[in-house]
This record gives structure tokens, sequence and C-alpha cells, in this order.
């Protein structure tokens, strides 16, 4: 990671003793990182609880580091452990802001699929791959790096700064609400700022407008009270593990589309000027198949007469993403009497949560063959968010990171889901909010070989020093 100034940052007038500071310090900010992303700070796993708590404690640490003051874990009965910390000294006339990331992450995955050890930070070819070195521990040091450059250089921030660092974003958030409800109004701010999005491309920096939403849902398919021999029963007796996958096949139709009547009821068409912005872009279907390593001859799902970007971006889908059946290697000849199946659903502008996921469980109780057991339980779930660009905060996130990148950001939408954002921006009588990119199209968020690019890195934590300068310019 350069130690000097990225060949197309161009600091805004005076501001370059933050700039300078910031980059002197990217040591010491790596090293913070990369000791993040060595705890196994996995949510959605129990037997990583102490872990995440771990994370958040190192978290809280790096935190007071930085400057930040009032630094503590908030608590809520069954949920993992928030960071929070403030600097409030900038005066009533400027802006607060407030800064969001996330210190849990993903489960790794296969880990044999890696090419280095998952929670061992590796630096290749300018990438730091480890599993959160993107998604979102970056987006930590990005707030945490801005912080420090601003109180090294100059004793003092351009505006009032609260942080907040969740640890259960990756559960889909859940506690939400009673987070909110209990701690929404000393978090209350002028401005939201969520490093925890991706660029367009390796140097593109980008804002996004829009939000996926998401649903999960669990699904038992049962047939016996027990598996049986296949050999002696298999022909007349059905086993669930078939069925199961012909339930799942009744989803979609021969495109991909989703197949189920009133899921989809609600969902709006893009605007005139969303169209115009996704245009904008440059779709090219070969690149995006190279970004994802889809294997040759494989081809894209979906509504062809849809641009892949409205497809990933302002369509829903429902995705299994796991399936509880014996591996290949621990199988015996039976008949399945139970499968497990977990759905994720990403969820368009325009679609009511409720209402989408009844009409899933009502077609998965409807379509189960031969008269099979079907048990649909409902997980947390969030609408999809939108805002169209402008205004103060807007322009200020435009000259921040044009400064830093050398170019203005792509507007993009996103196809993931942050369930924080609608919620506390609604509750801070709609504030702005700025959802801004730390990953890139190869960063594999969520994937086997996670991995931040690193100069592009320095060029978030710039570009998100010289936006609490932006925003002090523009006032409240």
């Amino acid at each position: 990671m350069t130690e000097q100034l990225p060949t197309a940052t161009q600091p805004p007038e005076g501001l370059d003793d933050v700039a300078a500071t910031l980059v002197s310090q990217l040591p010491e900010t790596r090293a913070w990182l990369e000791d993040l992303v060595t705890i196994r700070s996995i949510s959605a796993l129990p037997d990583h609880d102490e872990d995440v708590r771990a994370c958040a404690e190192r978290t809280a640490q790096r935190c007071r580091e930085a400057g930040l003051e009032d630094v503590e874990l908030l608590e809520l009965d069954g949920a993992h452990p928030y960071v929070t910390g403030a600097w409030l000294h900038a005066g009533d006339d400027a802006p607060t802001v407030l800064l969001y990331a996330h210190h849990d992450v993903q489960p790794v995955g296969t880990p044999d699929r890696w090419h280095s050890e998952p929670f061992t930070p590796t630096e290749r070819d300018g990438r730091l791959y480890a599993r959160g070195s993107a998604d979102d521990k970056a987006g930590i040091l990005a707030h945490l790096a801005a912080i420090r450059s601003w109180l090294t250089a100059r004793g003092t921030l351009p505006v009032n700064v609260k942080v907040i660092i969740e640890g259960e974003e990756e559960l889909g958030s859940p506690h939400l609400a009673t987070f909110l409800e209990r701690y929404g109004q000393r978090l209350r701010a002028d401005v939201i700022v969520l490093t925890d999005l991706g660029n367009h491309k390796i140097g593109w920096p980008s804002l996004t407008t829009t939000l996926r939403g998401m649903a999960e849902a669990t699904v038992t398919v049962r047939s016996l009270e027990q598996p049986v021999h296949s050999g002696m029963w298999g022909g007349a007796v059905p086993d669930a593990f078939t069925g199961a996958i012909r339930l799942l096949a009744s989803l979609h139709d021969e495109r991909g589309e989703i197949a189920v009547p009133g899921f989809a009821e609600g969902v709006r068409e893009l605007t005139p000027e969303e169209r115009t912005r996704f245009e904008a872009l440059h779709e090219d279907p070969d690149e995006l198949r190279e970004e994802v390593r889809m294997l040759d001859g494989v081809g894209f799902v979906g509504d062809p007469d849809r641009t892949l970007f409205e497809r990933l971006w302002a369509r829903p889908t429902i995705t299994p993403t796991g399936m509880d059946v014996p591996s290949v290697a621990n199988a015996s000849n039976t008949l399945l009497s139970r499968v497990d199946v977990k759905l994720s659903c990403r969820l368009a502008p325009g679609q009511d949560p409720d209402r989408a996921m009844a009409a899933l469980r009502d077609h998965l109780m409807e379509h189960a063959p031969w008269g099979l057991r079907v048990e649909v339980i409902l997980g947390e779930r969030n609408a999809a968010w939108t805002m169209e660009p402008g205004g103060p905060a807007w322009d200020a996130a435009v000259a921040a990171m044009t400064a830093a990148y050398g170019r203005e950001p792509a507007v993009l939408g996103c196809g993931g889901s942050i369930p924080f954002v609608e919620p506390f921006s609604e509750a801070f009588d709609g504030a702005p909010c700025l959802l801004v990119g730390i990953e890139d199209p190869a960063s594999n968020a969520h994937g086997e070989d996670e991995s931040l690019h690193l100069e592009d890195f320095v060029k978030a934590c710039l570009g998100e020093a010289f936006l609490l300068g932006e925003l002090a310019a523009r006032g409240r």
C-alpha cells in the first residue's frame, strides 16, 4: 500500500496537511485492518459469539486510539454488540455526521477453495486477501483513518462526528428496531455516511442510490419418519430430497424469472432518470461475466428484455443458499426423510416484504409434490431503499470523491441490502444517506478469496477525510 498520495489525488484547497497526515499514518492504518481481519467475527455461527465480542472490543480500542471519545459497547439482549463513539466539539453550527460500518463477517464458505487462509491477511498483486478485508472492516478503518488524520493534523474535526459499528449486519440486523428505539436519539445526525458498498470499477468511485431489500426463509420438507433403504423402497416411496428439488424448481421459469404468483407484486419500474443513469455506466456483459468468473457457456438468467444492471439492482430474487443433506462422502443408500433449505430473497423497490414472503410461503405449501409435509419459517426482512441524487450532502460527496480518485463518482444501484439505512434516515427526519464504496467488482465479498484493492482503499480513506471538510464548508 502506497505511502504517497495516489497520482490521481488532488486534495481540496487547504487540505494538503490532512492528506499528508493520512498518508503518513497508512502503515498503522493497515496494521489495524490486518489485526481486525484475524478475528473470526462470524455473526451467523454461535460458536463464534466470543469472537464477535472480541472484534467489538478491538474495534472500540481502535476508535479510542483514533481520537474518538465516549467509546463504548452498546448491548441488547440476544444481540451482538454495537460499538459507538463520538467527537462533538465542532460547535452547534457545524453539521453532525454519523459514520456507519459493521464489524461482523460472513462464514468462509468452502475453506479449501481459498488460495490463502481466510483469517490470515495475505497480499497478492496489490490486493489484501482475507474474510472481512473489504466487507466491512476496511469500512471501519476508512472512518478511523479520516478522523485520525484531522485530529493529528489540526487537533480538531471540521464537523461533529458520531460513529456506529454494528455487529450483526450480516444477519440482517435482527435487533435494529430495538436498538433504534433505545439508542436512536443519542445517534441523531444531519448526514449519514455508510462505507459498506462497492465502486463501479477499480479507480472509479461510486455513490449508491438504491438497495434491494432482503428476506429469508427456512423450508423443511418431510416424507418419512426415518430414512429407509433406497433399494428396498425406491420407486414407490417418495423421498424428501427429490421432493425438495422439485419444490425449488417450481420457484423459477425456464429463463430464471421468479414464477411465484404475487411475490413480485408492487415492484416498480425504473424511472426515466434511473434508466439514464444506468445507461451511463455502459454495461458490458463480457466484463460482468469475467468479474464473477462465469464458466464458458453459462448464460445469464432473468428477463432478457431488461438490462443486466436492472436485473441486478431493481428486480427481486429467490435463491437457495443452503441445504441440510448428507455430503457425497457421507451418503448412504437411503431415501432421505427430511431436508432443510435456506432461501435468501432480495426485494426490489416497491415490494412489500410481508406480502412477498406470504406469497412465497403459500406457493411452497401449495406445490409440495406427492403430499409431502412442508413447513416454512419466515425470518428477518426489510424493504428496499432508494434516493434521488442531489442536495448539499450529495454535492459534498461528489467533490470529495472526485478529489480523492481524480474522477467523478458513478451513480449505482446495489443488489445487496443494508437494513440500517432506511430506519435511521427516517428516524433522523429524512437525513441524507451517502452510501460510499470500499469494494470493487473483484472483491468477491461473501465469497472465497475476498479481497481489498489496497490503492483504492487509500483513496477511500482520503475521500472520507475530504468529505468531512466538504460537509463543513456547506454547513448544516
